[in-house]
């Protein structure tokens, strides 16, 4: 019988994502363990395995199709055990498939109403149909429509949507109505959450520009921040941390371990500090929960690394029970696969504090914004020569400013200056780092 290949759950809070690219065609033959699709989720494009056999017989959903509700199906399968017979050529043998759970399938090759996929709106998921003319054009059938209302030819207009794909955006502004002409509420499905005003204004301006799709990681970081900085009170307390022995144990360090390959960097070191102080004050390694709250019994710290589509923070997991060479490799690596895209889930989502260093940037000091549902993380600033008191005499010295924001809903004051002075009192005696 036909089987229906369902947008799936890449990971526990997704709940809709982008079908970036197919990796089959119609009338393909697949085995279990086959990649089907690459799939765009908030943080990451994954690919998407086949659990069954049998022969790709229709598309319903194009590649770049985008808010693609888990559950909805994206494409359908002819099991090899059937009878009905499947023409291998282009998928026109769907057409007499058995009556059986018949009313779930549709029953023709014509280009597919969005009413047959429910979970997607009209207009984002009308794209079924393209797959006969996407090797010409390469476009969304909203844009294929309003270019054919208005008379564009499709072929001179640059895509700026995945692989170079044609969206309405494209089509609008060489017509020159740009994003005003329809509220992105009006075509986007209203079960979408907006906990962000931004993405439903219609902006109409005369300065020259480019329409920018967002990606889903950039739609996600505006929603999480935006109700970060209007749920959690933040309250930010700020030290500065004298840098000169942990450099020094740093360059001792490095020397040890350059045959084998490791290099360790300030932020390792500082990533190992954050996690023993957590560890030495459980009260700044908690998270607000309503009526509850958790208190965690490791140190789990998310690392803030920047992408070109936006930021993600892989994990390293009990940080304060790891040596810093194995911390150390265990950063690169996760930075490494954030840059292709291939985190597993369980690799970015959780953690009990994150870290953020702009510090290669040569910013001196910032206050991050709170990644719930953790309560706490640490804002790290650049080391630079500054005048200092040291030993009641002023002397130079290398010197960072770090800054923690703390969800005051979950930690008092009192509580969060006492872990900065644990920290800076780590950091300053380095040691403790790798006893």
């Amino acid at each position: 019988m036909p089987i229906e290949l369902k947008m799936p759950a890449l990971s526990p809070t997704m709940e809709e994502g982008t079908l970036a690219r197919w990796l089959v065609k119609e009338g393909d033959k697949v085995s279990s363990g086959d990649l089907l699709a690459e799939i765009e989720t908030d943080k990451a494009t994954m690919e998407f395995e086949a659990v069954d056999e049998g022969i790709v017989t229709q598309i319903l959903v194009a590649e770049g199709t985008d808010g693609v509700k888990v559950g909805a199906v994206i494409a359908m399968i002819q099991g090899e055990d059937d009878e009905g017979g499947v023409d291998k050529g282009d998928g026109a043998g769907a057409q007499p498939l058995p009556p059986a759970g018949g009313e779930q399938v549709v029953s023709t090759p014509q280009p597919v109403k969005p009413a047959s996929i429910t979970p997607l709106p009209q207009v984002a998921g009308g794209g079924p149909a393209t797959s006969h003319s996407k090797d010409r054009v390469k476009a969304s059938p909203l844009a294929k429509r309003i270019a054919g209302n208005k008379g564009l030819d499709l072929t001179t207009i640059s895509g700026t949507g995945p692989n170079g794909r044609i969206v309405k955006a494209d089509v609008e502004a060489i017509s020159g109505e740009g994003r005003s002409a329809v509220a992105p509420a009006q075509v986007l499905d209203p079960g979408l959450r907006r906990e962000t005003p931004a993405p439903t204004q219609a902006i109409d301006s005369d300065i020259p520009h480019e329409v920018i799709k967002l990606s889903n990681m950039r739609k996600t970081i505006a929603r999480r921040l935006t109700e970060s900085k209007q749920t959690v009170p933040h309250i930010y307390l700020t030290v500065d941390v004298r840098l000169d022995a942990l450099l020094k144990l740093r360059g001792e360090l490095n020397a040890s371990l350059e045959a084998r390959g490791i290099k360790l960097s300030v932020n390792d070191m500082l990533i190992k500090a954050l996690a023993l102080a957590l560890v030495q004050v459980p009260k700044c390694n908690v998270s607000f929960a309503g009526d509850n709250m958790l208190q965690y019994a490791r140190a789990d710290i998310s690392v803030a690394v920047s992408l070109p589509t936006g930021l993600i923070t892989p994990i390293i997991t009990d940080a304060a029970n790891k040596s810093l060479s194995k911390i150390s490799t265990e950063v690169a690596e996760l930075a490494a696969r954030a840059k292709d895209g291939k985190l597993q889930p369980h690799e970015y989502q959780g953690g009990t504090a994150s870290i953020s260093n702009m510090g290669m940037m040569g910013i001196k000091q910032f206050d991050a914004v709170i990644n719930p549902p953790q309560a706490m993380i640490l804002a790290v600033g650049a080391g630079e020569k500054r005048p200092y008191v040291v030993d009641d005499a002023l002397a130079i010295a290398t010197v960072m400013s770090a800054t923690g924001s703390f969800d005051h809903r979950a930690i008092d004051g009192a509580d969060g200056a006492m872990f900065m002075k644990v920290f800076k009192e780590l950091v300053e005696n380095p040691l403790g780092l790798v006893a």
